[in-house]
């Protein structure tokens, strides 16, 4: 029976082949929504898209059936007398993620931009991260906050935004801008080298690591985390750096993402007046990377200012540049995106960003980022250069599907792919005997953990999964067991030791 079931490398070769990395339009899921910024998934709550709005509240999507609910998830912090969210430039909500525990702890965090004035009237506002807790009510969030992490902006753009958790540590990443105006220079910037390349007593220019699980700062209220054992410049010969930085040289890193299967990072920074990067971090990196600005944009000497030189000690080259223009590949303000891990093979694994200025939507292949290349706004229905939309999120929700947030529409639309390998559980690009191993494991299971194997989308790994993996199965599925006979199956597998690559 085995032999019918497992799908030969012959077949797999064969489906290869004919697989084409193909979109075919899109589908909006949300509307009217006010300049929707960002969107994000919750842990355990599959079926639902959290909406970033840039006024400063959160919107809930029901996935399955595509509507804004009527009641907003956060409508605003209760800030005190004399502050309040700050939009002005490039400010305002920026970030939103959800704590990995998120089910049982109802904490998340956001990325904005506050105004206190007259406290810190020198300044246009700082960045604030801030942790949130959902209400009794699943559907509506607390209005109380408490203030994470902060740090001065000397001007209004550059600001970055995102928040993300890492799956490999669980810790917090926290992208921050050079601080904006240009060149890195002017007030507010280290003179000589500039915030990006600046290590010490400054936060700007960087990617942070901290763990809000922690705190190390007992007596100050507003900084509530502790320092991850393991950060680059916490001890020994880089003791120098500040505590939090992650990796540094960074311009306006304004959108990122973590691969969800492998746990790397994917960082966009926003070029200044000739190119766009995207940068890579190895899952297996112990941090420290320095990516070049303001001595370096894109692959090259930056060419404007006279701040441009030779490469820095630790530099690490984008993956991926593309020239400032209005060709389909070119675009002005690169939106990161996030690596395709859905139900389509023939998208699985390719990276998926976008261009704020441009709207040009295109994905590659990692192994070979500049010879995969590819343009995807026909395939889409989406036509670039379009002044009423401008999208400035590219994110997927727990089943992978991508995601477009058009500021300037105030839409989420949903890329739409070709589901054809639903049934693979395991998201090896194979449909086979452990995916019927990683159903059997997931068999009624909860919200928590039905992803992995729910299908039929649904919520609960039910016996429709079963029918979708038994129909997808190559010929011949008559010979598939009933559901009673696959747990004894299962069983001997795991006695086998055949489980562990169906539980990784």
């Amino acid at each position: 029976m085995i032999r019918h079931l497992v799908i030969t490398l012959a077949a797999l070769a064969a489906c290869a082949s004919s697989a084409t990395a193909a979109l075919s339009g899109n589908t909006s899921v949300g509307t009217g929504l006010s300049a929707p910024i960002f969107t994000a998934v919750a842990p355990g709550d599959p079926n639902r898209l959290y909406v970033a709005l840039r006024g400063g509240s959160i919107r809930i999507i029901d996935l399955t059936t595509n509507t804004v609910l009527p009641t907003p998830f956060l409508s605003g912090f209760a800030f005190p007398s004399g502050t309040t969210l700050d939009q002005a430039g490039e400010g305002g909500f920026l970030g939103l993620a959800f704590h990995p525990d998120y089910a049982t702890n109802g904490k998340f965090y956001v990325n904005m931009t506050i105004d206190d004035v007259p406290a810190n009237d020198t300044i246009p506002f700082q960045t604030r991260i801030l942790q949130g807790t959902r209400s009794a009510n699943p559907d509506v969030a607390n209005t109380s906050y408490t203030e994470v992490l902060r740090f001065d902006q000397p001007q209004d753009n550059h600001n970055a935004g995102w928040i993300g958790f890492s799956p490999k540590d669980n810790y917090l990443y926290i992208s921050s801008g050079d601080g904006g105006s240009g060149d890195d220079l002017g007030t507010g910037h280290t003179a000589g080298t500039g915030n990006g390349q600046d290590i010490t007593n400054n936060l700007l220019g960087k990617m942070l690591r901290v763990d809000v699980n922690g705190d190390d700062f007992p007596t100050d209220a507003t900084k509530n985390y502790a320092i991850p054992p393991t950060n680059p410049f916490l001890s020994g010969a880089n003791a120098a750096g500040d505590d939090e930085i992650w990796a540094y040289g960074l311009r306006n890193p304004f959108r990122n993402s973590f691969d969800a299967a492998t746990g790397d990072l994917w960082i966009a920074d926003v070029g200044q007046n000739t190119w766009e990067e995207i940068n890579f971090q190895s899952a297996s990196s112990a941090g420290g990377e320095n990516y070049g600005w303001r001595l370096r944009e894109g692959l090259v000497a930056t060419p404007s200012g006279g701040v441009g030189g030779a490469k820095p000690p630790g530099n690490v080259d984008p993956v991926y540049v593309y020239a400032h223009g209005t060709a389909a590949l070119q675009g002005n303000s690169v939106t990161g995106g996030t690596i395709y891990r859905g139900n389509d093979p023939s998208l699985r694994g390719r990276y998926f960003f976008t261009d704020a200025n441009s709207d040009n939507i295109w994905s590659f292949d990692p192994a070979n980022p500049s010879g995969t290349v590819t343009n995807h706004n026909t395939a889409i229905g989406l036509a670039a250069n379009n002044a009423s939309r401008r999208f400035v999120a590219l994110d997927s929700d727990a089943a992978g599907n991508l995601y477009l947030s058009d500021l300037v529409g105030g839409a989420i639309r949903r890329l739409n792919t070709n589901q054809v390998s639903t049934a693979d559980y395991d998201l090896n690009g194979v449909v086979d005997t452990n995916d019927h191993v990683r159903w059997v494991l997931r068999f009624n299971g909860t919200n928590a953990t039905a992803a992995a194997a729910d299908a039929s989308n649904n919520g609960v790994v039910d016996a429709a999964d079963y029918t979708m993996w038994r129909d997808r199965l190559p010929p011949p599925a008559a010979s598939v067991p009933e559901p009673g006979t696959l747990v004894l199956a299962a069983v001997m597998l795991v006695i086998a030791g055949g489980v562990k690559r169906a539980t990784r």
